[in-house]
């Protein structure tokens, strides 16, 4: 039995996420349909982690057992994305040793939340519409106050079974990108909904309906209805994995 890795990414928009469900289109399920066409076995595929439905993945890994010798990975990856539907693109493909694990390797994970304040037909799929004041540097600072914390609870959506709350944030920052508003956080681990919560959570404070010390009960609150929306899931973008 052999072990290889998989660099891909793909655009969530007509996916219910990664994960395979019943009656529901998954990338998972797109990708495990194709490498079992190729390689004649029933092959199962484990990602790096889980995106909810809607969200993209620019950079995602996944690995995959078989008993079958791949060869020639650079056209093994030709033929594959033959046969991928055009929303699911793998790059890159090699053998790994039967140990390493595309999810518990991982040491970090890397999302963005595009926001563009002026409207563009050209970022409808990709990007948050947001009319309105900001005030940016309010929220970079409420943005700081995560880092003081690990249980993050009162960010996770509501009866997801997980042993833990707890994720070690390492960034946390806005910045301009053109006309996009861009929040990127990178964290060892992510709860379900988590950064879309933050995001709209953020966004109460730089419209000033959230003080920083508001912030700061939000998450010590440990309660989902104390924090903001989750906001729209097409504008998240899964951006890195780091092993």
């Amino acid at each position: 039995m052999k072990r290889y890795f998989l660099h891909l990414a793909y655009n969530g928009t007509k996916y219910h996420g990664w994960q395979i469900q019943p009656d529901a289109i998954s990338v998972q399920e797109e990708l495990e349909k194709c490498l079992s066409l190729k390689l004649g076995e029933k092959i199962g595929v484990t990602g790096c982690g889980r995106t909810d439905t809607g969200v993209h993945a620019r950079n995602f890994y996944a690995h995959f057992d078989t008993e079958k010798s791949i060869s020639n990975c650079d056209d093994f990856v030709y033929r594959l994305n033959i046969f991928l539907p055009d929303d699911i693109v793998v790059y890159k493909c090699w053998e790994v040793d039967a140990d390493f694990h595309a999810r518990f390797d991982a040491k970090s994970r890397t999302y963005h939340y595009y926001i563009t304040r002026t409207k563009n037909p050209f970022h409808t799929n990709d990007a948050f519409y947001y009319y309105g004041k900001l005030d940016i540097e309010l929220m970079q600072e409420a943005a700081n106050i995560l880092f003081d914390y690990t249980d993050f609870t009162s960010f996770s959506k509501l009866h997801t079974q997980v042993k833990t709350n707890n994720c070690k944030i390492m960034e946390a920052r806005f910045y301009e990108d053109d006309e996009l508003l861009v929040f990127e956080i990178k964290a060892d681990r992510f709860l379900r909904n988590m950064v879309r919560a933050v995001v709209g959570t953020l966004l109460e404070v730089g419209k000033g309906k959230l003080t920083l010390q508001q912030f700061r009960d939000v998450i010590e609150n440990k309660n989902r209805c104390s924090a903001g929306t989750s906001m729209p899931a097409h504008a998240l973008f899964l951006e890195d994995v780091e092993y």
